[in-house]
């Protein structure tokens, strides 16, 4: 029977606090002990290679990172989904278990299609690959990670495997739309990626990495319709872009610079010409008509949402990717398609709401008027028509995502501000940040 307490005088309620306590702490002192500790070195272990992808605008990148971050990095992330999931020792860290990946993703960049190499301790050690008592990494891991980050696949690798160089190209993809672009017009500049170039021109520089070799050999770019069904400035397109490594923010400057081209503010040439770091990269156009431009013009790079790693490509022989799918409808592979189909789903209707919204104020504001592209419109930089009030119009120079750089002139590459020389750059740094530091840094590959 439970007692009255509100007939309770103050001390009585005390004291029945107090035997409360007193037989709480009893049975805690009684609890059974811990399960031993799993001692990682007394185990064998092997080297396996995850695939996985995950939404960049939800982490500050994909590298880890020593000091404190606005947002998780992915790495960290999914370094500490292992250690969850007892598949590494959390004492050595990354470098403890050779941890590497195929290529650093900034933030807001995503992936569909990364890879990290790594030694794991599985505890049961006489698991053997392709049996059905193997390791089920998929569920394990994407049981303790996030929503945002989903591990597709796995492979068995040899020892001397590296996720960053036994990768045989990476892919990347750029979605955009049509708005205020010819298509034709960026896609002509695109082909003149193609091969081997300088590519100093077309990435951020930075000091600190100290590249001096900034020669990458890109094997495609092409544009390509990705929804057929829509019309207008409602197209969607996205830029495929194939290459062995890429510097760092490469995609994101071959963007910008596309963008301008797609506008008419620049021509499909300005690539060639960017590219043209010494004479002997103009061998598309003679080399009276291809100014040398050994110094980076300062402009804007493209946003990073529509950004996305597609796939890090290997040899058959150097990885076999594989899943926990044991061909059942509860399998690990169903599962994780499910989940990935309600994001999708969930993300249709955000798109028709916003379509929706944008309809609702048609109603009462007009859109504004459109300058681009200069090849449908028939205008220049210096024939843009002025406003009712007389006013100068303020261009939207398109930097993906529905960002804008706006501003009333427009300056032609070639005619802005040049950053120093890479190598007056790097001789800045190595005397004054880089003396600080006993080890460099080393270039990654694959950079966006």
């Amino acid at each position: 029977m439970t007692p009255n307490y509100e007939s309770w005088s103050k001390d009585e309620l005390i004291a029945r606090l107090r035997e409360v306590e007193t037989k709480k702490h009893a049975k805690s002192t009684h609890l059974p002990t811990s399960k031993k500790p799993f001692h990682f070195s007394s185990h064998p272990k092997r080297k396996i290679a995850i695939k996985f992808c995950y939404s960049g605008w939800e982490y500050n990148g994909l590298a880890y990172q020593n000091g404190p971050t606005p947002l998780p990095t992915v790495e960290d992330v999914l370094f500490k989904a292992f250690v969850k999931a007892r598949l590494v020792d959390e004492t050595g860290g990354l470098d403890g278990c050779g941890w590497e990946k195929c290529g650093r993703t900034d933030r807001g960049v995503s992936a569909a299609g990364q890879v990290v190499s790594l030694w794991d301790t599985p505890q049961n050690t006489s698991l053997q690959p392709s049996t059905k008592n193997e390791l089920r990494y998929v569920s394990i891991l994407n049981r303790v990670l996030p929503p945002t980050i989903r591990v597709l696949a796995w492979s068995p690798i040899s020892p001397n495997f590296s996720a960053r160089f036994n990768c045989k190209h990476r892919h990347y993809k750029y979605f955009f739309t049509s708005h205020g672009l010819d298509v034709s017009l960026m896609q002509s500049a695109a082909n003149r990626l193609i091969g081997e170039h300088d590519f100093r021109n077309l990435c951020k520089l930075d000091p600190g990495k100290q590249i001096t070799n900034f020669h990458r050999c890109i094997v495609r770019a092409q544009i390509n319709l990705v929804s057929p069904e829509s019309d207008g400035d409602n197209r969607v397109y996205v830029f495929d872009l194939v290459g062995s490594a890429f510097l760092y923010h490469q995609v994101r400057h071959i963007m910008a610079v596309l963008f301008l081209v797609g506008t008419g503010l620049e021509q499909p040439s300005i690539i060639s010409t960017l590219m043209n770091v010494c004479h002997a990269e103009s061998d598309s156009l003679p080399e009276s008509q291809l100014p040398l431009v050994d110094r980076k013009p300062e402009y804007q790079m493209a946003d990073a949402l529509p950004l996305m790693l597609w796939d890090c490509a290997y040899a058959d022989s150097d990885v076999t990717w594989q899943t926990d799918d044991d061909g059942t409808e509860s399998g690990s592979g169903s599962d994780l398609y499910h989940q990935l189909h309600s994001i999708h789903q969930r993300s249709l209707i955000h798109t028709v709401l916003d379509e929706h919204f944008l309809t609702a104020a048609t109603q009462y504001h007009s859109p504004p008027p459109q300058y681009f592209p200069f090849s449908q419109t028939g205008l220049t930089p210096h024939t843009l028509p002025r406003s009712n009030l007389g006013r100068e119009p303020v261009l939207g120079a398109p930097l993906g995502a529905g960002t804008y750089k706006r501003s009333a002139k427009y300056t032609p590459l070639l005619e802005r501000k040049r950053l120093d020389h890479v190598d007056v750059a790097n001789e800045r740094w190595r005397i004054g940040r880089g003396s600080k530091y006993s080890k460099q840094k080393t270039p990654d590959d694959g950079i966006e």
